[in-house]
């Protein structure tokens, strides 16, 4: 799977998660220079606490594009150490 943004590969794993239709992609498969860490915050009943990251390519920014959870609750612990994308991010074969 990739996961692409403004003609930019952002990450590709053949080992996503799918959760909730949303494929979650192992940490170190995705290409820290095009994360950017920001305060954005959300909380799932079963998952836990969601922490943000915007997504910039080329000088382009989508805020909060992609989203982790860095201390999952119990039911969601297969994905610790995985980070989803949204807002436009397009996730291909």
């Amino acid at each position: 799977m990739k996961a692409v943004w403004n003609n930019q590969v952002i990450a590709e794993s053949d080992d996503t998660i799918v959760v909730e239709n949303n494929h979650y992609f192992p940490k170190e498969s995705v290409k820290p220079e095009f994360l950017r860490e920001c305060t954005t915050q959300s909380t799932c009943p079963w998952k836990g606490v969601a922490s943000y990251y915007t997504v910039e390519v080329d000088g382009k920014q989508n805020a909060d594009a992609a989203w982790y959870y860095p201390e999952p609750q119990a039911a969601a612990a297969h994905i610790a150490n995985y980070i989803a994308f949204w807002k436009g991010v397009q996730i291909t074969n």
